[in-house]
């Protein structure tokens, strides 16, 4: 867009989407005087999933707003906690993000997971077919239309990717309710009937089963069971929202 210009300004946590020389607070920008507003934040580089309001002259525009040239464009980023309208809270995740979706089932958050790459347009089908929120740290498959939802996961730390899609979303957490290998439910489990599946020293050691009522997978409280207990207690003293699954 080498047209007339306008002044641009992004968001302060948005400026890492655009390219070195443009992450200044007020960038010129040409445009054509044909192009939506939104279409001229995504050739800055910013995902639309990761646009909050958008302000021309200080008022609120839509994405389909074509601007004029003079005029100062000002790109929040989305508020938080981000409201998801059409279909109840649940995701899919790329093939990038197996931690993160084992973290979120374990809280009892509805994580579907594609361990394998099958590529953006069969993702992004899903995510419109099945009405998730699409997270993935891959720009150019947030900017596919057919989309229901999707989410930029800002981090390449487990930890912290947690805690983004926690504070972002805010999905009611039903710790221990979810398979964290399939996503099905957990039911609690008689030790006779899963004796055939553990090995001598779990039926030894422990009492207490749950089971997968999709894949039929035995969990008890193991050796990492602490380390998942720490992962569970801190993300209800920090995000709560304890409910059934």
């Amino acid at each position: 867009m080498n047209g007339p210009g306008i002044e641009l300004t992004l968001a302060p946590e948005l400026r890492l989407f655009a390219p070195p020389s443009r992450r200044a607070e007020r960038v010129p920008t040409g445009i054509d005087g044909a192009s939506s507003i939104g279409h001229v934040v995504e050739s800055a580089g910013v995902p639309l999933t990761e646009v909050g309001r958008l302000l021309v002259d200080g008022e609120e525009v839509p994405v389909s707003y074509v601007p004029r040239a003079g005029q100062s464009v000002e790109v929040l980023a989305v508020s938080r906690p981000q409201p998801i309208t059409g279909a109840p809270l649940r995701f899919l995740l790329d093939v990038h993000l197996g931690t993160l979706a084992r973290r979120l089932r374990l809280l009892g958050v509805d994580a579907a997971y594609e361990n394998e790459d099958i590529g953006d347009p069969a993702l992004a089908t899903r995510s419109a077919a099945e009405h998730r929120v699409l997270l993935s740290r891959d720009r150019g498959l947030l900017r596919r239309r057919e989309l229901f939802a999707g989410a930029y996961v800002y981090s390449d730390n487990p930890d912290e990717q947690l805690r983004d899609v926690l504070s972002r979303f805010a999905p009611t957490l039903a710790p221990w309710t979810r398979c964290t290998a399939c996503n099905g439910s957990l039911r609690d489990a008689d030790k006779d009937s899963v004796g055939d599946r553990l090995e001598h020293g779990t039926q030894r050691s422990y009492d207490v089963f749950a089971q997968c009522a999709d894949c039929e997978r035995v969990y008890w409280r193991g050796a990492h069971h602490a380390r998942l207990e720490r992962i569970v207690a801190e993300a209800v003293a920090e995000f709560g929202g304890v409910g059934t699954a």
